[in-house]
């Protein structure tokens, strides 16, 4: 085995996933027992936050240690690589690459159109495919709601070495299973809690609709919230799932999605837990994004409330013990974090926070909030109370977590909280990006592995 003084690193991502997962306590009922038992030996940031609520600006962050407002990289349509900020940036896993470590991994890391074959020594399936296909319904819609795009949801009989993730898993067992010249830095991957919902049926029937408990809602909750605010919720769907008795099976499903994804991460953790790299490995848990659930009259992810940005957020290393820590963190946080625990060089450009003092003692001074950014000049502020929005055309929401934690009273317009608004204010940005090059699809599903190709060659 690998002769070092290095920590190995297991880096699960998981796609679509917000906080409902057991051991944050939001979801009662739901079932991930081996995530939790993770969580027992960790530190868990029951207060992390993702840079962006949607897929590829969050992950381009995460991975580059720059925020969406640096490098312009704001929707789902613009490559990390095609950007100024980006285009030379040594991502995280390079930077292990560069100090010594194995690279790899399977399963969804990079936005499923950009994957970024620069950093890896080799990735399964391949370098610009970055998860295996898998069992998939035999007719759509399964849920029975025509028109609804890929909200859709619902069990399938097929056996769990069926699904994608399941192939994924498969990979990154043998490799800690093998025996490795030099530390690791291993990624895997789950898509299965990303739309549409859809797992082998044992996972989401376990789950009986009568028990299944809707979140709390507010009526007129959007009254008082600004324009862009309303308009980025997803009303009409909501109603429609909800007249069509549809809000319970869309949870059971979700749920059931992430019960499947926890199995897996049993298999993963059993076996790492009976290997030579039991005692040296650094396991980071994260999501790329939040995700509503009817909360705000809306579904899907593309808003700065708390609900589409909070995500789960854990880390266990050797030497530290498990805690909670209730301070607001940050997914751009993870890059600094593990180059300390890895006792690697510092990277100055990194504009998060190693959270390592934070494991140390969870209840010290953090004075950092989290900060979100959906498209160009708009931003979330998140501190330990407060939620302050600020859209690009100016108008503002305000939220007291303290006394308003599904945020139904907008208090922007309170002039009692003007001071609280300014301080928070204070956190915006300096630098908005112009929006990063975009790529059309179909148009333009070739160009990206060309010039990444051709990039590499440089």
């Amino acid at each position: 085995m690998a002769k070092n003084d290095k920590p190995n690193v297991l880096f699960i991502s998981f796609d679509d996933m917000n906080h409902y997962v057991g051991f944050l306590d939001r979801a009662p009922n739901a079932v991930t027992p081996h995530m939790n038992r993770l969580a027992e030996r960790s530190t868990v940031f029951e207060r992390g936050y993702c840079q962006a609520p949607i897929c590829n600006p969050s992950r381009a962050s995460l991975m580059s240690g720059l925020r969406p407002s640096t490098t312009g990289v704001y929707n789902n349509r613009q490559p990390l690589r095609f950007s100024d900020a980006g285009k030379d940036c040594v991502t995280l896993p390079q930077h292990f690459q560069k100090n010594g470590y194995l690279t790899t991994g399977s399963g969804k890391v990079y936005h499923g159109k950009f994957p970024d074959p620069m950093s890896w020594d080799s990735y399964m399936p391949s370098p610009f495919q970055q998860g295996y296909k898998g069992a998939r319904p035999d007719h759509l819609p399964v849920n029975g709601m025509e028109s609804m795009g890929n909200l859709d949801w619902g069990p399938m009989d097929v056996a769990d070495e069926e699904m994608g993730d399941s192939k994924s898993v498969s990979y990154c067992v043998e490799q800690l299973q093998a025996e490795h010249d030099k530390p690791f830095f291993l990624t895997c991957g789950f898509t299965t809690t990303h739309l549409m919902w859809h797992a082998p049926k044992k996972y989401i029937e376990q789950y009986n609709l009568d028990d299944i408990e809707l979140p709390d809602t507010f009526k007129n909750d959007l009254d008082d919230v600004s324009e862009v605010g309303r308009k980025w919720a997803n009303r009409g769907p909501h109603k429609r799932i909800k007249d069509e008795n549809q809000w319970k099976k869309a949870i059971q499903s979700y749920l059931g999605c992430m019960s499947y994804a926890d199995t897996l991460i049993g298999r993963l953790l059993g076996v790492l837990n009976t290997s030579a790299y039991a005692d040296n490995t650094v396991i980071v848990l994260w999501a790329d994004h939040g995700w509503h659930l009817g909360e705000k009259e809306h579904w899907k992810k593309s808003t700065l409330w708390e609900e589409a940005t909070r995500v789960p957020l854990l880390f266990s290393a050797p030497g530290y013990l498990p805690s909670t820590c209730s301070k607001p963190v940050s997914l751009i946080d993870i890059y600094p974090t593990l180059i300390e625990l890895c006792d690697l060089p510092k990277r100055e450009e990194l504009e998060g926070q190693s959270l390592v003092p934070l494991m140390a003692n969870p209840d010290r001074n953090w004075p950092y909030p989290a900060i979100t950014t959906h498209g160009h000049k708009n931003h979330a502020i998140r501190s330990e109370r407060w939620r302050y929005i600020q859209y690009a055309d100016g108008s503002e929401e305000l939220y007291d977590h303290e006394n308003d934690e599904m945020e139904w009273h907008n208090l922007a317009d309170d002039p009692a909280q003007e001071d609280i608004m300014e301080i928070l204010s204070q956190w915006l940005p300096e630098n908005d990006a112009p929006d990063a090059e975009v790529l059309e699809w179909p148009r333009d599903d070739g160009l990206y592995e060309e010039r990444i190709k051709a990039m590499m060659k440089e």
